[in-house]
C-alpha cells in the first residue's frame, strides 16, 4: 500500500511516526497517548508497536505497559559519526545563547521541511523553544525559509507548488510573494519570520553550508515578539550570521576538498545528499 501524496509506503511511514513519537518524548508513552499525538486509531498504533518491540527498536515497561527506546535503536545511535552536525554546532550555538540570552535552535533540511536537531534553552525564566524532532514547514518558519532560499531551483519550485498552509494571519501563503522573499533572504543572508508559525513568537535564522557549498541546515534564535522584534537588532543579526559561518567552517565550507579533515567528510556522508 502506498501513500499517493508522498510517494512513500504508508505502513512504513506510520511505523516511523510511532517510533519517532516515542523516541522524541521525554517520558515513556502509552498506546492512547501515541494514538492521540499521531491522530491514529489505538489498534493501528498497537500493531506497529508490536512490530517495533519484536525487532528491538522499542521496549515495553512490564510495570506501566508504556513504551520507550529499545536496544536496536541505541545501537543505531552508537554507529553515528563521532563528530556529527549537532556536536560541531554546539560550541558556536552556546556562545550565541550566552551572548544574546535567547533560545538557539539547530535545524537540518529534509524533503518536507526543517527538522529540529538541537535546542539550547535561553537564560530567561520563561522558556520558549521547539522540541528536537519537530519538523517545521519551509514556508512558515525562519529556519525553513533560510534553507529554502539557498536550495536548488528545482527543489524550491516543487515546494512552492505545494498547497501552503496558513498557520496564522501573518503566514505567507502566496507562492509568488514567498519567492520574492526567498530572493531577499539570499541577498541578506538571514530571515526574520515574526508570528508566521505562532502568534507572539518570532525567529531569526541564518543558513549553514557544507564543504560542497550546499545549504544543509540553519541556526536560529527564537523568542517572543516582545524581546525579538519584527525588525531585528543589527547586533543580533550580526552575531547570528557569524555563528552560522562558524558552524559552516567546521563543516569545511570555504576550503578546498583536499583540505577538509576526514571527520568532516564523515559528517556529510552520514547526512546523505541534500534534496534536489
Amino acid at each position: 500500500m502506498t501513500d499517493s501524496g508522498s510517494g512513500g509506503v504508508h505502513s512504513v511511514q506510520l511505523a516511523i511516526d510511532v517510533l519517532e513519537a516515542v523516541a522524541f518524548s521525554d517520558d515513556e508513552l502509552g498506546v492512547t497517548q501515541i494514538a492521540e499525538r499521531l491522530h491514529m486509531t489505538k489498534g493501528s498504533v498497537h500493531r506497529h508497536l508490536q512490530t517495533l518491540v519484536e525487532r528491538g527498536y522499542l521496549v515495553q515497561n512490564s510495570t506501566t505497559s508504556r513504551y520507550t527506546i529499545g536496544p536496536r535503536s541505541r545501537l543505531l545511535a552508537r554507529h553515528a559519526p563521532e563528530e556529527d552536525l549537532v556536536h560541531l554546532a554546539e560550541g558556536p550555538m552556546r556562545q550565541l545563547r550566552d551572548a544574546l540570552g535567547h533560545p538557539v535552535v539547530l535545524s537540518e533540511m529534509t524533503p518536507r521541511g526543517a527538522l529540529v536537531l538541537n535546542t539550547l534553552s535561553g537564560t530567561a525564566p520563561i522558556e520558549i523553544g521547539v522540541r528536537p524532532g519537530s519538523e517545521l514547514s519551509f514556508h512558515a518558519s525562519a529556519q525553513g525559509k533560510a534553507m529554502l532560499a539557498f536550495a536548488p531551483q528545482p527543489f524550491r519550485m516543487r515546494v512552492l507548488a505545494r498547497p501552503l498552509q496558513r498557520l496564522t494571519d501573518k503566514t505567507v501563503v502566496s507562492a509568488r510573494r514567498l519567492e520574492q522573499q526567498l530572493l531577499e533572504i539570499a541577498r541578506l543572508g538571514f530571515v526574520s519570520a515574526p508570528e508566521e508559525a505562532m502568534l507572539g513568537l518570532n525567529a531569526i535564522a541564518a543558513p549553514i553550508f557544507d564543504d560542497q557549498d550546499a545549504c544543509i541546515a540553519s541556526v536560529a534564535i527564537v523568542a517572543s515578539i516582545q524581546f525579538l522584534p519584527e525588525k531585528p537588532r543589527q547586533s543580533d543579526v550580526t552575531q547570528l550570521i557569524e555563528t552560522a559561518r562558524q558552524i559552516s567552517r567546521k563543516l569545511g565550507h570555504g576550503r578546498g576538498a583536499d583540505q577538509i579533515a576526514p571527520s568532516k567528510r564523515t559528517v556529510r556522508s552520514a547526512r546523505g545528499r541534500q534534496p534536489s
